[in-house]
């Protein structure tokens, strides 16, 4: 599931970013309404989450043409909670509101509320090969039988899988699996991924985690 996000304010876009794709959310973003729609324009989006204030078109104006012309559901953020503001988001056709500042939790709890309503929940249970990933009881199931893996290694397989086939960045898995820069965490991604490599080996997985020298990893399933 992809979701778009769109603030003039670089720290709440990374802030939101980050949240969402530890929770398995791919993530694109803009920095003003035109720049959001020129995205649309190549890229299919699940739900837009859109702050009011911005300058040029402002988040109502945008609002409405995500809902009515392009039936994308939009969650808006203001740091402004009158009651005149809520009414007129509503009008616009927004599906919720939250005030900023707000807690990551609030906003990912809201997000799931309405991607379930539009029918747009994220999988809970990835696929790869003879692999099974449930992300709701963070379990993986190789063939019959159910692995535990350290909560680490199974955010990185989760990862992996949603993307399966794709090369996904070191910078990335590292983005996602601990929100901090890239060199604090070099030598223990390694350490993480030869770890899943083992334990896929162990429980006989048909699925291998392939090294892309200077670039990341590729996760693929075999026959």
């Amino acid at each position: 599931m992809k979701i778009l996000v769109v603030d003039d304010d670089i720290d709440i876009l990374q802030l939101v970013k980050i949240h969402l794709i530890r929770e398995g959310y791919e993530v694109v973003q803009a920095q003003n309404g035109l720049e959001a729609l020129e995205l649309l324009k190549e890229t299919e989006v699940g739900l837009a989450i859109v702050d009011v204030m911005m300058p040029g078109m402002d988040g109502f104006s945008l609002t409405r043409i995500l809902t009515e012309e392009l039936d994308i559901p939009v969650i808006l953020l203001t740091a402004r909670g009158q009651l005149a503001d809520k009414e007129q988001g509503f009008k616009a056709g927004s599906e919720d509101y939250l005030v900023k500042p707000f807690e990551p939790k609030e906003l990912l709890f809201r997000v799931k509320a309405v991607l379930r309503r539009y029918g747009r929940s994220l999988e809970s249970i990835l696929k790869v090969g003879n692999v099974k990933i449930n992300r709701n009881d963070y379990e993986v199931i190789i063939d019959d039988e159910t692995i535990l893996f350290p909560l680490k290694e199974f955010e990185l397989l989760t990862i992996l899988a949603t993307r399966s086939n794709k090369v996904t960045s070191r910078s990335m898995l590292i983005e996602q699996a601990w929100g901090e820069d890239a060199e604090e965490h070099e030598m223990t991604l390694n350490t993480h991924m030869n770890r899943i490599r083992e334990r896929l080996k162990r429980h006989n997985a048909n699925i291998e985690i392939h090294t892309v020298r200077g670039i990341g990893y590729r996760l693929e399933a075999g026959s």
